[in-house]
This record gives C-alpha cells, sequence and structure tokens, in this order.
C-alpha cells in the first residue's frame, strides 16, 4: 500500500477519534484497526504520548513503507506523541516481536502508565508481544467499577489484572488475581500502588489455572464474582483451555466458586467462534436454570471501527456482539437457593 492510499485511510480514522485525542492524553485507544478499517496489515494503538504500530504483514519487509508514512504522518497531526515503537507479529525475532523503539529523539521514553475511568494502570509496552493493557475491554472496566463495590471477585487468567484493578477502583471488599506469569502480576501490583491501593500479596497468585481452582475448591473459596478471560487455546499439563470448541467447560468450572446470586464474566476471544454459536453455547448452559444472561458488554468503537471507516467485516458474523471479542455477564444461582 503507498503512502497516497494509506494516508486518506488514516485520516478518515482520525477524524472519527477525534474526541478521544484531547492533549494532554493518557488514556489508551485503538487509532486504526486496519482489519476492519482498509490496512490489514497495520494497526495503531496509542498508550498515553506513545503509538504503538503493529507490523501484521505475513511478510513484514512490504509493509516496512507504509509504517515510515504512518509514522511519519501521525507525529504530524499528533505532535505531542513522544514515542514510537513498532512490533512485528509475523517474525522469528523476539526483539521485533516485543517492539522496537523507531526514531527516537532526545528525552523520549515510552509510557509507563495511562489513565482510564480515572484509575491508573501501569504498563510494560515491550513487555511481550502485546503491550500489556487491552483498550478492547474498556466498557467491561466501566461496568466493574459500577457494580462490584463490597464484593469479593476472582480475576482467573489476569495476565496483568486491569480488570482486578478496575474492581478494586469500584471499592470491592476483596480481589484475587491469578496468572501463571508471575511478571504479569507484578504490573498488576505497580498498578494498584499507583492508585494507593494496599497490596495483599496472597491475592496475586502465580500459578495454573486448574490447579489453583482445585485448591481454593477443596478449601471452599467462593467469590461474588468471577472473572474468565482466558486465551482462546492453550494446554498445560494440568488441562486445557478451548475456547474454540469447548468454552462451556471453562465456564463450568468456575462456577462452584460462586456464590447466589454472584456474578461471572466470560470473555471469549476467538475469532472464528460466530456470535449465535457462542450465544447458543449460553444458552445451554442456562437452560437448567442455575445461570442467566444479564448484559452484552459492547467493544469501543475505536476497536470495531465506525460506521463511516469500516471497509472490511469479521471473517465470521459476531452478532448479536459487535466485535469478535465477546463479553457477557452471567448471573449465578446455586442449586439450594433455587425454588
Amino acid at each position: 500500500m503507498s503512502q497516497h492510499t494509506i494516508i486518506p485511510l488514516l485520516e478518515s480514522a482520525l477524524a472519527a477519534r477525534a474526541d478521544l485525542l484531547v492533549d494532554p492524553y493518557d488514556g489508551a485507544a485503538r487509532l486504526f484497526n486496519g482489519f476492519y478499517e482498509g490496512e490489514p496489515r497495520l494497526v495503531v494503538d496509542l498508550y498515553g504520548r506513545t503509538l504503538v504500530l503493529q507490523n501484521y504483514g505475513d511478510r513484514p519487509a512490504e509493509v516496512r513503507d507504509t509504517l515510515t508514512t504512518t509514522q511519519e504522518y501521525l507525529r504530524q497531526r499528533l505532535p505531542w506523541v513522544r514515542a514510537v515503537i513498532v512490533k512485528t507479529r509475523h517474525t522469528s525475532d523476539e526483539d521485533a516481536r516485543r517492539g522496537v523503539l523507531v526514531a527516537p529523539g532526545a528525552g523520549e521514553s515510552l509510557d509507563r502508565r495511562i489513565r482510564e475511568h480515572g484509575v491508573w494502570y501501569a504498563l510494560n509496552l515491550r513487555m511481550n508481544r502485546d503491550a500489556s493493557f487491552y483498550p478492547d475491554t474498556r466498557n467491561l472496566r466501566r461496568w466493574i467499577i459500577d457494580h462490584l463495590a463490597d464484593k469479593t471477585v476472582l480475576n482467573t487468567f489476569a495476565y496483568t489484572g486491569s480488570l482486578g484493578v478496575a474492581a478494586m477502583a469500584g471499592h470491592a471488599r476483596r480481589v484475587v488475581q491469578i496468572d501463571r506469569n508471575r511478571a504479569f502480576l507484578n504490573l498488576a501490583k505497580d498498578s494498584c500502588s499507583l492508585n494507593g491501593f494496599a497490596i495483599n500479596t496472597a491475592d496475586f497468585q502465580s500459578g495454573d489455572f486448574f490447579t489453583q481452582l482445585g485448591h481454593m475448591k477443596r478449601t471452599g473459596a467462593r467469590f461474588d464474582c468471577v472473572i474468565v478471560d482466558p486465551p482462546f487455546f492453550s494446554e498445560t499439563s494440568k488441562g486445557r483451555v478451548d475456547m474454540v470448541n469447548e468454552s462451556e467447560r471453562v465456564i463450568n468450572k468456575v462456577r462452584p466458586l460462586i456464590n447466589d446470586g454472584g456474578y461471572l464474566i466470560t470473555i471469549n476471544n476467538a475469532l472464528f467462534v460466530s456470535g449465535a454459536d457462542y450465544m447458543r453455547t449460553l444458552d445451554d448452559l442456562c437452560k437448567d436454570g442455575y445461570l442467566a444472561i444479564e448484559e452484552i458488554i459492547p467493544i469501543p468503537p475505536d476497536f470495531t471501527g465506525y460506521d463511516h471507516t469500516r471497509t472490511a467485516t469479521p471473517p465470521v458474523d459476531p452478532a448479536p456482539f459487535n466485535h469478535p471479542t465477546k463479553i457477557v455477564i452471567l448471573r449465578v444461582r446455586r442449586k439450594n437457593q433455587v425454588s
């Protein structure tokens, strides 16, 4: 794609997101979603004053000129941007996957935190191929802040803990975060420190999902809300997560840990699972009366693209969801509580 092609797409994308881009900017947003807005080899995210350009090209070198044009154009349009990194998805170079700082100037550095809904979240934009924070779950964090005051919360597959930190910001009584990677949980602790939240180290548990849940069940642990946001597929010696073919297995694993009347928040990121298929799975789980769908949380438009900027659709229809990231709030009843 030439600069004469990419620039009009970027112009349209920035115009649609004008209300997000207030200087000084300290949030996180997707400035250009090329999968839906005209250039599927390119995604641009903004974290504070750091641009993250993601090269999704199967042959990354062929996207180089587009990346250069994009960087130059965005730095001209957003002169307050102070750093740019490029992440290359399809490469064996670990540093390139984690992100390379390009065209650094004097005093430029990567942002280490962003603020959303008045809450600070710590960043490590080069921790891995992702950027350590997912802006697509922005609306879910708002829901968590608004609904989980005085609740006990278990955040499984926590990654860097943003959903758990949102619960703490919403005055949850206790939040337990579980992830296999301790470095991710340490970033969650940094987010707590940024907001002045007390850190109980016992509530940051590094370990396998299946092992941790087994221990909690044996000890009779219960929570008012359990959040399940797994990768679409993973496998360890303790068990398998397959959100394409067996999403109900993960949901059923956590149900015994939820108090009567509590919430189960489930997120399915599987691109090729249609919204209708996922809803059929949830409807089947709800047939016995112990689960009920309470709410679908939409993905923000900077991720989905806007009506006038979208030029493509997902590979399968996500309806009734507005994006392949499918977020559902479920209510839980316990058997001995059902009349």
